[in-house]
């Protein structure tokens, strides 16, 4: 039994302390880390996504009167209340906080027309915030998947991670892609997700790193990043500048045989590498996943630094912890490394020789101590399943996926 199963009935038993009844089930959606191809997804491109065994949970219950309460163990504070006309609406009442995300899933299943009453939900997260793992995504995707069944709406995982980022973009205002909600709602154990994001079709490819005497280490720099902050909706608009200069749909349809003749089409020294990077990040995307369907796991390490490389030096998302992270752990003998989620801080990963994990790790953690940062927090990507009910009523009892 994983820890997100054995954390089921705990999350049950704070359900009934906090609002004193039974919840109906305990659901869970994990984080993620990114394989391969970041800042593609809002470009229509492709993503290779990986969720990992940190899950946020939510034990949950209907409510007859539209009314949604939601807690938070992790967030502080008591209960916030919603009433229904605060969530109806294009311009519904704003939100503050964590609170947003639930929020605007209910808000975004309710401007779907799908018949949402209200819900009494408690949560509990493993998903580190602020760490580039899509903790947002986590805690939207298990709330849909919730109220997908205490509803009995029927929603498909696709459907689901659509929902969770219509919330986020026009809810909490974070003009994210679909990547992670995608990740979050349809990963499978032992699998990597390649993602075509135009169509939402998708493939599980086979990702056994310890079968290969592999890991895919995380590190967590611990500096925190906000994608709210401007910087996120300052790069894609500047994507899509870049695809109405070049007459293309996105930039997703920009050939990687065609990348230098379509950057001498473009004037503003900016816009071209952004267009750099997405279109040479597609290309990173579709070798690795050839690498992987011929077996070969170790191949794709330089494509991850060379991934790196373009995020720092086209995209200017990285930060001195990250390519020390990069840096270090290529230099101790990783296979390759890179940038995983928004950057701006957040987390790396990087891709080892079990024998070498440890090693590799220390040589990060000395590097950031020679260099006055803090000490980032290192551990193993397992390949993990996505979101799931786990636990019915009080009783705990183990429910299928």
């Amino acid at each position: 039994m994983t820890d997100t199963e054995h954390g089921a009935p705990r999350t049950a038993a704070a359900f009934r302390e906090v609002y004193g009844a039974e919840p109906q089930g305990v659901w869970a959606a994990p984080g993620r880390v990114n394989l391969i191809g970041e800042y593609t997804d809002f470009n229509d491109g492709f993503v290779m996504p990986l969720a990992l065994p940190h899950t946020t949970l939510a034990a949950a219950a209907p409510r007859p009167d539209g009314v949604l309460r939601l807690h938070s163990a992790g967030a502080g504070g008591g209960i916030t209340e919603l009433h229904p006309d605060a969530l109806r609406g294009e311009a519904p009442t704003p939100t503050a906080g964590w609170a947003a995300y639930p929020a605007g899933v209910v808000w975004a299943l309710r401007e779907a027309g799908l018949p949402v009453g209200g819900a009494d939900l408690h949560y509990e997260s493993a998903v580190p915030t602020g760490a580039g793992l899509s903790s947002s995504a986590a805690l939207e995707v298990a709330t849909a998947l919730a109220l997908n069944d205490l509803y009995g709406l029927g929603l498909a995982p696709q459907e689901l991670a659509r929902i969770a980022q219509r919330a986020e973009n026009a809810f909490v205002g974070v003009p994210c892609g679909i990547m992670d909600q995608t990740a979050a709602a349809c990963c499978t154990a032992g699998h990597a997700l390649f993602l075509d994001t135009r169509d939402l079709n998708y493939r599980h490819v086979p990702f056994d790193l310890a079968g290969e005497g592999l890991r895919l280490l995380v590190v967590d720099t611990r500096v925190r990043h906000e994608l709210g902050d401007g910087a996120y909706a300052q790069r894609r608009a500047g994507c899509e500048r870049g695809a109405r200069a070049l007459g293309v749909r996105a930039l997703r349809d920009v050939p990687y045989a065609h990348l230098p003749v379509a950057l001498d089409r473009l004037d503003d020294p900016a816009v071209r590498s952004l267009v750099r990077h997405v279109v040479t990040e597609n290309h990173r995307v579709e070798q690795v996943v050839a690498r992987l369907d011929a077996g070969d796991i170790r191949g794709i390490g330089p494509l991850l630094t060379a991934g790196h490389a373009s995020l720092r030096d086209d995209f200017a998302v990285s930060c001195a912890e990250l390519d020390l992270a990069v840096g270090a752990a290529d230099a101790a003998g990783a296979l390759g490394a890179r940038i995983t989620g928004g950057g701006f801080g957040g987390s790396a990963v990087v891709l080892v020789e079990e024998r070498a994990a440890e090693p590799v790790a220390d040589a990060v953690t000395a590097a950031f101590a020679a260099a006055g940062f803090a000490a980032p927090r290192i551990f193993p990507a397992v390949p993990s399943a996505g979101a799931r009910r786990l636990a019915d009523q009080s009783t705990g009892t183990a429910a299928r996926a």
